[in-house]
């Protein structure tokens, strides 16, 4: 954000926008998103929040890392190629198998 600007509504309306524009287009979007003009990739909705501490963030950074398994996207979080999880995996703060059903109880991170 730019300095004294905390308009975050504007910001991301701006940002979703002009990052909607620049896919292609074909990606399945249901009526009620296509009614509204809005992309399958964007929520309509945000909020903010304030990260209160390291466990916080971990949990929030687990959330985000978790949510290509929870939708069906892949079966693994090591298999989403666009994640920053593999940034995390290099350095070695994630092993390969974090996030697989095998391992670990996965109900929390949901």
């Amino acid at each position: 954000m730019p300095e004294n600007d905390g308009d975050y509504s504007v910001r991301w309306n701006l940002l979703k926008g002009y990052f909607s524009r620049k896919i292609p287009n074909g990606e399945r979007v249901s009526k009620s998103r296509q009614n509204r003009r809005e992309r399958g990739l964007w929520q309509s909705r945000f909020w903010a929040h304030l990260i209160e501490g390291q466990t916080d963030l971990n949990r929030h950074i687990d959330y985000i890392h978790w949510n290509p398994v929870k939708h069906g996207y892949v079966k693994q979080v090591i298999d989403w190629p666009y994640s920053s999880f593999h940034r995390y995996l290099k350095q070695g703060i994630y092993t390969g198998d974090w996030g697989s059903h095998e391992k670990y109880d996965i109900k929390g991170i949901e």
